[in-house]
């Protein structure tokens, strides 16, 4: 036996290992480190998804999910799960999950589920971008913008926030041109920090953790905002929705390529793609957020 260290990628798998209490519930650890007082988006999602899976046959594999935001998540206190067998057909399975704090619903989630079959086929191409291993790391990066940044300290808290995951910019990101508006859009590559193990479940749960850390950005880049680190705005997940269209690995690279069509009414809504690396569409993302300017 070896006494190592866990790693920052142990810590999330760990997060994702769900503690069954009973038929149908479950129980996640509180939140890891994020950059907001409470619990990361994410995370919730992905724990959610989880719990849905546990219930589904293992040759059902997650196609879609929506979910909607209700109340911020306590980083402090556990999350419990409750999985609703909405459907079991011959093909397609649902499942509603409904995650509780403190006796309040916070989180609200829909996935189905889908035997695999063949089908018609055709994908949007994936848009050009340089080789992520020719872009700096997050590590490498942020720390040039420790100053808008409000210092060292929050540049750690950002890196700490996404230590289980490798994720380059393919620009400079939004901090780094604050009142500067930009075209509403970005990209990012991404793959976890370590291997994982072949379930592809654990790859969905995975890229549906990472699918909130970025999406909203491209909101920010049209108003020339920060983002929520600098505090140039308030904001917040409302809802999120996933598409899987085809097999991936979330240890190895992935394209986010990131817009947004609208924002309004003290919301903005982001669209994202992500691309394996030779061109396969993967999953498509959507999502819509509170992004507001913070009052005098």
């Amino acid at each position: 036996m070896t006494n190592e260290p866990l790693t920052p990628l142990d810590d999330l798998l760990g997060l994702l290992d769900l503690e069954p209490i009973e038929e149908n519930i479950f129980r996640g650890a509180a939140g890891r480190a994020t950059i907001v007082p409470r619990v990361f988006g994410g995370q919730v999602a992905a724990q959610a998804l989880v719990a849905a899976g546990r219930t589904v046959p293992a040759d059902r594999r997650a196609h879609s999910l929506h979910s909607y935001f209700l109340r911020p998540g306590d980083p402090g206190v556990p999350i419990v799960y409750t999985v609703d067998r909405i459907r079991d057909g011959r093909s397609f399975t649902t499942r509603r999950v409904v995650a509780v704090q403190h006796g309040q619903p916070i989180f609200h989630l829909s996935a189905s589920f889908q035997t695999e079959e063949e089908g018609l086929e055709h994908q949007e191409p994936m848009p050009p971008a340089p080789d992520p291993l020719s872009l700096p790391t997050a590590a490498e990066m942020l720390p040039h913008y420790a100053d808008r940044l409000g210092g060292p300290e929050v540049v750690e808290r950002i890196l700490e926030a996404r230590d289980a995951v490798d994720l380059r910019y393919v620009d400079e990101p939004p901090l780094a041109s604050v009142g500067e508006r930009r075209e509403p859009k970005s990209q990012v590559w991404f793959r976890t920090n370590g291997k994982l193990a072949d379930d592809p479940m654990l790859h969905i749960c995975l890229a549906t953790y990472v699918s909130d850390m970025t999406l909203l950005d491209s909101v920010l880049l049209a108003h020339g905002r920060g983002g929520w680190a600098v505090g140039d705005v308030v904001g917040a997940s409302l809802d999120h929705a996933m598409w899987f269209h085809r097999p991936f690995r979330a240890d190895e690279w992935l394209l986010y390529d990131q817009e947004s069509p609208t924002a309004q009414g003290g919301r903005g809504l982001a669209r994202g793609r992500i691309f394996t690396a030779d061109g396969q569409l993967a999953v498509s993302v959507i999502q819509e957020g509170v992004v507001r300017v913070p009052r005098a």
